[in-house]
C-alpha cells in the first residue's frame, strides 16, 4: 500500500533496485534459454534425474503456467515447473530446475532456514495486509497503538524476506553443486547456470531492501504523527 508524503523518497533506492532485478533476471534467463546443452535434458528429466539419484522418490514433479513460477512446494513435496523450464533443454531451463531440487534436498534435509520460513509464511501473509491497514488507521486517526502494532506485524514479513535469502542462496549453491558433481553440465554450462541464478537471487535481495526500506518509512511516519 502506497500514498505520497515526503517519506516516499526512502523507497525510491527499493524501486530502482527492484526494476533492475526484473530486467536483469528475465534478460539472463532469456539469453540462456537460447542456448541448449549438450545433454539435451529438459528441465524436467533434469530434475527427475537428479531427485533420483539423491533418493527424492517421493518428490512430484509438475508443469505449472506462468513465467518463471517455478518452486518447490514442501507441504506435497511438489516440485512445479513453468513451461519455459519443464519442456526446455536449454542453460537456463536446467538450472532452474536443479535450483528448485535445491530446495527439495534442503527439505530432506530439515535445512534450519527453510524450516522457519515455512512456519512464519502464515504469519507474514495475513500480517503484511493487517500491518498496513492497522498502520494507515492509526496514522490517520493519531493513534500511535494501532500504528505500532501495525509495525509489530510488518516486522513478521521483514523476517520472512530475510530469512529467504539464505533459503534461496544455498538452493543455488546446490543446484550448481549437484549439476557439476553429476556430470550432468559441462563446465561452461555451469557458468550460465551459476549467471541465470545469480540475477534470480537478486530480486530476493530487492524485495529484502524494500522490506526494510518501508520499515523505516513506517517508523519515521509514526515519529512525525508524534511531533
Amino acid at each position: 500500500m502506497f500514498f505520497w508524503d515526503p517519506t516516499m523518497i526512502l523507497i525510491i533506492p527499493g524501486l530502482l533496485l527492484a526494476g533492475y532485478a526484473s530486467l536483469k533476471v528475465r534478460g539472463t534467463f532469456n539469453h540462456y534459454s537460447q542456448i541448449p546443452t549438450a545433454g539435451g535434458r529438459t528441465g524436467a528429466e533434469v530434475a527427475a534425474e537428479l531427485l533420483r539419484r539423491r533418493g527424492l522418490t517421493g518428490v512430484k514433479i509438475e508443469p505449472v503456467s506462468g513465467m518463471l513460477a517455478d518452486h518447490y512446494d514442501p507441504r506435497t513435496k511438489t516440485l512445479r515447473l513453468s513451461p519455459e523450464v519443464y519442456g526446455s533443454a536449454s542453460v537456463a531451463a536446467v538450472g532452474v530446475a536443479a535450483h528448485e531440487c535445491g530446495h527439495a534436498l534442503q527439505d530432506q534435509e530439515r535445512y534450519a532456514p527453510l524450516v522457519v520460513r515455512g512456519a512464519i509464511v502464515p504469519v507474514a501473509t495475513i500480517g503484511t495486509n493487517a500491518a498496513w491497514i492497522l498502520f494507515m488507521i492509526g496514522l490517520f486517526t493519531s493513534m500511535r497503538p494501532l500504528m505500532d502494532l501495525g509495525i509489530l506485524l510488518f516486522l513478521g514479513y521483514i523476517a520472512f524476506a530475510l530469512i529467504t535469502l539464505p533459503v534461496e542462496f544455498d538452493a543455488s549453491r546446490r543446484a550448481v553443486a549437484v549439476l557439476q558433481g553429476e556430470g550432468l553440465v559441462m563446465p561452461r554450462e555451469a557458468e550460465g547456470v551459476r549467471a541465470v541464478l545469480n540475477a534470480a537471487a537478486l530480486t530476493y535481495v530487492a524485495a529484502a531492501a524494500m522490506a526494510v526500506l518501508q520499515l523505516v518509512r513506517l517508523l519515521m511516519l509514526r515519529n512525525m504523527r508524534e511531533e
